[in-house]
């Protein structure tokens, strides 16, 4: 062994991961502008936000004077002004994903319900922002922004009304029970439309000025569905509505509005056009909704992904202290270690943490993916528009040409560079609609595994993280609040699509010849980090990503007893369990990662360099955790499809290569144990601060 891997054996955490760690492990290390947004969101959930929990904020309904005061908190933070632009009166340029990613993190960490507030008001203006006019970005966005020091004038707050009054509200959501009618269409004058929406669980209409909705055609002059921004002073109904009675949540404003407006189609957002005496929007709603959730079902992932991670504090606090008081001799093990005397409570706590810094890492990956692919489609529009072709149809046909084309830039890209064709290469990399059609790949696979894994296996990690505190946990003053945060997790895991949503994406993009291309690079890749490092469980990894890709070409071609096919659309018992198990794979590959990063970047900078060594000991070993009960599941949920639809008269020994693949499996499992061990010895010995650093 190597004198610097002795010394990395030897080390242990010695305190809990700081700022300058997560810079580095989420890639914001050289981004000033993120480090104090990051601060900025963290003094308001640590400051106001945790004040207000403490003091029973979330005991009611209503959205009261007490939790008003949370918005000029967001407005005087610059959290308000994250989303827009420098010429709309934000602070930063270019895509803002990242940056909105680490602000729902900081406010999640404290209350999700905090987060929802602050975020759900650039949701309101995600479908302007993304698909709106220059007119419309220029005027809306801007009055967003909160006023200057100065400036006479409010700011003006948006909601997002999607779902309605239905039967399974929130489920369907391209069945619209709201409808738009032309009220009046002069020659030679603008059109003057009728809206009339419901909506159902509409977050910040308490203080909305303004609402971005979904609405359908009722009229045979107006073709298709829309989304119609709406203001209050509209002539008709801006009702705000009776507030909704959550159980999670209480800290943003929720409830069921109603709308009867008047106003002119200049409102279509993305406009329109006029074609055979009709009015044809340029994009659905649900055009509009799949550019708008792509990304905000990321940030509703992560915070997710930040109440597993504020846990662990607590949790250490609690365990240590249990006895003290009692019995416990001071000095003596039970005085001293409490709880963490036991193996079970340290191994569950290893889990919470592991899945934390899995769930973490994902969704920052996909947050970072987005901020390279939103340039890109800007790119790819004019490219377009250069070429004729506007037709979303059209396009997409395009860009499936270039899927052959894509799958050679991987394949270049991951050979050495002496060995590659260069210039088809840097010809391949210059393209701008190959590249693009890459990376939107890669964003319809990160983007809805994000957010399924996170908040869904999320949710069930923070039930253990609540019975970890025993009795405590269930009260209102748990420490960390970590009652409320598992219950709002149940919340989140339907945010913005239920799971199904989710798992559907996934089972059509999983199966493309591009994702299949760079679904065995990341094989390839994990293979040779297994050579250089195999206590990251990097092994056990690409074996359960190998097993996973035998298991789908086998499903794709077998068919059951009854000569049904078994991959088919109708049969998600089989497309979404693949889409689950590779959820797993997605997130323990995303922390690998990070921590291969922190290992380049951290002896650069003094203040991780000084405990780098145990506090890379400790992640590895998370990591070696996280991907063997990735493996394990992968595993399990290949075996059940495999075996499980094959007919009892059939060999149980099952397909000589499948089963070859499962002892592969089992045995790169090697040492997996003994990191949880070695993680679960680190949890008794690491320093944390004597209180919590925000009210409780």
């Amino acid at each position: 062994m190597k004198s610097a891997d002795m010394e990395q054996a030897t080390q242990t955490l010695r305190t809990l991961p700081g700022d300058e760690t997560r810079q580095i492990l989420w890639r914001f290390a050289d981004r000033f502008d993120l480090q104090l947004l990051v601060q900025s969101a963290r003094a308001v959930a640590r400051g106001p936000v945790a004040r207000l929990v403490a003091d029973g904020g979330r005991n009611s309904h209503e959205w009261t004077a007490r939790k008003a005061q949370l918005l000029p908190a967001f407005d005087e933070a610059g959290l308000t002004a994250a989303f827009l632009d420098p010429e709309q009166g934000g602070f930063i340029a270019g895509p803002k994903n990242l940056a909105l990613a680490l602000v729902a993190f900081e406010l999640a960490w404290v209350d999700a319900g905090a987060a929802t507030c602050c975020m759900a008001g650039h949701l309101a203006l995600a479908p302007i922002y993304a698909r709106g006019t220059p007119e419309q970005r220029a005027h809306w966005l801007g009055r967003a922004c909160p006023p200057r020091p100065g400036e006479e004038r409010k700011p003006f707050r948006g909601a997002f009304a999607l779902t309605e009054p239905l039967p399974f509200v929130g489920v369907e959501t391209t069945v619209l029970g709201g409808k738009v009618r032309i009220a009046e269409w002069r020659n030679g004058c603008e059109p003057l439309l009728q809206v009339e929406k419901r909506g159902r669980f509409i977050t910040n209409m308490e203080f909305a000025n303004f609402a971005t909705a979904a609405v359908d055609s009722a009229d045979a002059r107006l073709k298709g569905s829309c989304m119609v921004i709406l203001e209050d002073t509209d002539p008709g109904v801006f009702e705000r509505g009776t507030p909704a009675r959550k159980l999670v949540h209480q800290l943003s404003s929720t409830s069921d509005p109603v709308f009867s407006l008047c106003v002119p189609a200049s409102r279509i957002i993305g406009g329109y056009k006029v074609k055979d005496g009709a009015i044809v929007p340029r994009y659905s709603h649900s055009e509009i909704i799949e550019a708008v959730f792509r990304r905000t079902r990321i940030t509703v992932g992560l915070m997710t992904a930040a109440k597993l991670l504020s846990a662990v504090e607590p949790v250490i606090r609690y365990q240590r202290n249990r006895f003290r008081g009692a019995e416990a001799e001071p000095g003596s093990p039970r005085h001293e270690l409490g709880l963490q005397a036991k193996e079970d409570a340290l191994h569950r706590l290893v889990d919470i943490w592991a899945t934390g810094e899995a769930a973490a890492s994902l969704g920052f990956a996909a947050a970072r993916l987005f901020d390279e692919l939103d340039p890109l489609e800007l790119r790819k529009n004019e490219a377009f528009a250069a070429q004729g072709i506007e037709d979303p149809r059209m396009q997409f046909r395009a860009l499936m040409r270039m899927e052959k084309d894509a799958i050679e830039f991987l394949e270049l890209d991951a050979q050495p560079e002496a060995k590659r064709d260069g210039a088809r290469h840097s010809a391949l990399a210059g393209n701008v609609l190959v590249q693009f059609a890459w990376r939107e790949m890669l964003a319809a696979v990160l983007c809805p595994a994000c957010k399924l894994w996170n908040t869904g296996h999320g949710a069930t990690m923070m039930r253990e993280a609540v019975s970890l505190m025993g009795g405590y946990g269930i009260t209102e003053d748990c420490p960390g609040f970590l009652g409320h945060k598992w219950t709002d997790a149940q919340l989140e895991a339907t945010y913005e699509g239920p799971e199904a949503v989710q798992r559907r994406q996934l089972s059509l993009t999983m199966t493309t010849k591009l994702f299949v291309a760079q679904f065995r690079l990341w094989i390839a890749e994990l293979r040779r980090i297994a050579s250089e490092r195999p206590d990251t469980g990097a092994s056990a990894l690409a074996t359960a990503m190998q097993l996973w890709l035998w298991t789908l070409d086998h499903l794709r071609d077998a068919n059951d007893p009854s000569g049904a096919p078994l991959y088919h659309n109708a049969r998600q018992g089989v497309s979404f369990s693949l889409a689950d198990a590779l959820c797993w794979l997605l997130a323990a590959r995303c922390q690998i990662l990070d921590v291969f990063e922190l290992e380049a970047k951290g002896p650069a900078n003094p203040v991780v360099a000084e405990g780098l060594p145990g506090q890379m000991r400790f992640l590895t070993d998370l990591c070696h955790v996280q991907a063997a009960r990735a493996a394990g599941e992968t595993g399990r949920i290949c075996a059940e499809l495999v075996h499980g639809y094959a007919s009892p008269s059939v060999s149980p020994a099952g397909p000589k290569e499948f089963v070859r693949l499962r002892v592969q499996l089992d045995g790169c499992l090697t040492g997996a144990r003994l990191a949880k061990d070695r993680a679960a010895t680190a949890l008794t010995s690491v320093m944390i601060p004597e209180t919590l650093d925000y009210p409780v």
